[in-house]
């Protein structure tokens, strides 16, 4: 991902605290260029949902820029930056990497998983200028 793609991440968890927040990565060849702000319809600080409509038109401008999806990110106000069994469970994009921003502590941490099934394993994610 791009630092500006990170730093907006960042952004968008801090300015929502303390719910958590949510939304999608979109970019080419893997590399997430885009980020698409959700509305968590939940407005919770331990879980998230996306409005279906809402991803659909975002899916839709996605296309637009000749994009894909690449991502999915929410944060954890007060946990680790590790997916809860909720996330798991909840997982309908496997083909994404699924981004988990902690603000438990001082800094922000991020954590990148693979969400396969009831299995999570880390991702590797660079940060590039």
């Amino acid at each position: 991902m791009t630092r500006v793609v990170w730093d907006e991440i960042i952004r968008d968890s801090l300015e929502k605290k303390p719910n958590e927040t949510c939304g999608l990565l979109s970019g080419r060849n893997g590399s997430a260029q885009t980020v698409w702000r959700m509305e968590n319809t939940l407005k919770s600080p331990v879980a998230f949902a996306m409005d279906p409509k809402q991803i659909q038109q975002v899916f839709h401008k996605i296309v637009l820029r000749g994009e894909q999806l690449v991502g999915i990110y929410h944060s954890h106000p007060t946990a680790p930056p590790i997916p809860s069994p909720e996330d798991i469970a909840f997982c309908h994009y496997p083909e994404a990497a699924y981004l988990i921003v902690s603000l438990a502590s001082s800094q922000p941490v991020l954590g990148c998983f693979r969400i396969e099934g009831s299995f999570a394993r880390e991702y590797p994610f660079i940060v590039r200028n």
